[in-house]
Parts: C-alpha cells; sequence; structure tokens
C-alpha cells in the first residue's frame, strides 16, 4: 500500500491536468465566442462561465441579437 504522501502526489497530478484541460476548454470557447462576435472580454466571461451552453451563445448572434443583449441574457 503506497504511503500517504504518494497518494497525495498521484492526486495533485490527476488535478492538475484536469485543471489544465479546463483551461484549453476555456480558452478554446473563447476563441469561438470571439469567432462568433462577442468582444474579447464578453467571450473570456462566457468562456469562463461552463454553465453558459456555448451553441446558445453563439446561436444568439447569429439569429440578430446584440452581443451587448445576448451577454444580459445568458448571464
Amino acid at each position: 500500500m503506497p504511503a500517504s504522501s504518494e497518494v497525495r502526489n498521484v492526486m495533485t497530478a490527476a488535478d492538475t491536468e484536469i485543471r489544465d484541460e479546463t483551461e484549453l476548454v476555456v480558452v478554446w470557447r473563447a476563441e469561438q465566442l470571439e469567432l462568433a462576435g462577442y468582444g474579447a472580454p464578453a467571450a473570456a466571461e462566457l468562456a469562463a462561465r461552463l454553465d453558459v451552453d456555448l451553441h446558445v451563445a453563439v446561436g444568439l448572434l447569429t439569429q440578430g441579437c446584440s452581443a451587448e443583449l445576448a451577454l444580459k441574457i445568458l448571464l
């Protein structure tokens, strides 16, 4: 059985990997939102909110909603 410090190190490595993956997802989401028409600050804010559906956020703009109004709706 591994010592508790070894288990702690394994969990820390797993936590780090999950955090890195989450950061990559947030960066990708921000890029997609900027491409859809959101400004960089709004895209970053929406991207960090994983409870905001990316397809809904993009869909609002493609249906003619302004970025400002879409941001108010989504947040």
